[in-house]
C-alpha cells in the first residue's frame, strides 16, 4: 500500500496499537512513525528518490568540473579538492531533501486528500503528537538519505578525518531543523500552486549557501545573508567534521539547527490543532 492511500482506508492502515487505550507523547509518534512505515512497504521507489539527486551533482562534480577547479580553500584554510569540498554539502543537502519533501507535499496530501491526519486524530492521539510523529518520519527519511551519501563518501575516498564519524548525527540535526520548518510551513498552505514558494526558498538555498564555493567569495554584505540560512548551517557543520577542522562555531549551527526544528514543531502543533481539532 503507498502513502497515496485514499481516505476510507486511512484508519485501517493504522497500527492496532494507536487504536486502543490513551496514548501521548513519544509512544503515541512512534505509532504515526509505524504506520508511515507500513505505508511506504510497497512505496519504497518515492521514498528513495530524494536522494538522487545531491548523488548526481556530487559524481557530476567528481568526474567532470573537480578536474579543472583542481583544489580550493576549506574550513581552517587547509587546501582540499573540490570533489571533498562539495561532498559534505551535498550531504547536507541530501539530509534537507528528506525532510523537506515529506513535510511539504507529503504532510499537504495527508491533511488535505486522504485525511489520514483526521483519523489520527480520532484515537486518542493529541496535535503534538502527530507533529511529532510526523517529524520523527522525516528525521528518518533524511537519516536513510545521509547513511547512503556518507557511505557513497567513503567508496570515493571524501572523508579527511575521523570526526566524521559524526556526520550522519549531525546531518539528523539539520533535517529537525528542515522537517520543523516544512511541517510548519505546509499547515499554511492551501493550494498545491503554494508549493511554488517551497521551491522558490529551496533551491536560492542549494545553490548558493556556499555548497559550490567557499563564503569568502562572496562581498562582506552577502556573507551575512548566506550564513543567516539554514542549509548554509547544515553545510558548515558537516564540512568542519569531514574535514577534520571542529570549532565552537560548529555548536552554534547545531543550536541554530535545533531551536529552527523545535519552533517548527511549536508551531506545526498549534496549527494542526486549530485546522483540524475545531
Amino acid at each position: 500500500m503507498s502513502d497515496l492511500a485514499p481516505s476510507s482506508l486511512a484508519l485501517r492502515i493504522l497500527p492496532v496499537g494507536l487504536l486502543v487505550g490513551p496514548r501521548s507523547g513519544l509512544r503515541g509518534s512512534w505509532y504515526l512513525i509505524e504506520r508511515h512505515a507500513r505505508a511506504y512497504r510497497n512505496g519504497w521507489p518515492m521514498l528513495v528518490s530524494g536522494f538522487f539527486e545531491p548523488l548526481f551533482y556530487l559524481l557530476s562534480i567528481g568526474i567532470g568540473i573537480s578536474k579543472l577547479v583542481g583544489t580550493v580553500v576549506g574550513p581552517g584554510g587547509q587546501v582540499i579538492s573540490y570533489t571533498s569540498f562539495v561532498a559534505p554539502a551535498m550531504m547536507a543537502t541530501s539530509a534537507m531533501n528528506g525532510a523537506v519533501i515529506d513535510t511539504t507535499f507529503g504532510v499537504f496530501f495527508l491533511m488535505k486528500y486522504s485525511k489520514v491526519f483526521d483519523a489520527v486524530l480520532a484515537t486518542p492521539m493529541q496535535s503534538t503528537d502527530v507533529a511529532k510523529g510526523q517529524l520523527g518520519w522525516a528525521v528518518i527519511r533524511g537519516g536513510l538519505y545521509s547513511v547512503s551519501f556518507m557511505i557513497v563518501m567513503l567508496a570515493m575516498g571524501l572523508v579527511h578525518s575521523a570526526w566524521a564519524i559524526l556526520d550522519v548525527p549531525a546531518s539528523l540535526v539539520v533535517s529537525i531543523g528542515f522537517a520543523g520548518a516544512g511541517l510548519a510551513a505546509t499547515t499554511f498552505m492551501r493550494s498545491w500552486q503554494h508549493f511554488e514558494y517551497v521551491t522558490l526558498a529551496i533551491l536560492p538555498m542549494f545553490l548558493f549557501s556556499a555548497t559550490f564555493y567557499p563564503l569568502y567569495v562572496y562581498p562582506r554584505a552577502l556573507q551575512f545573508v548566506v550564513e543567516a540560512t539554514p542549509l548554509y548551517q547544515g553545510v558548515a557543520l558537516l564540512r568542519g567534521l569531514t574535514s577534520g577542522y571542529v570549532g565552537p562555531g560548529l555548536l552554534w549551527s547545531v543550536a541554530y539547527l535545533v531551536l529552527m526544528g523545535s519552533a517548527g514543531l511549536f508551531v506545526a502543533s498549534r496549527r494542526i490543532t486549530k485546522l483540524l481539532l475545531k
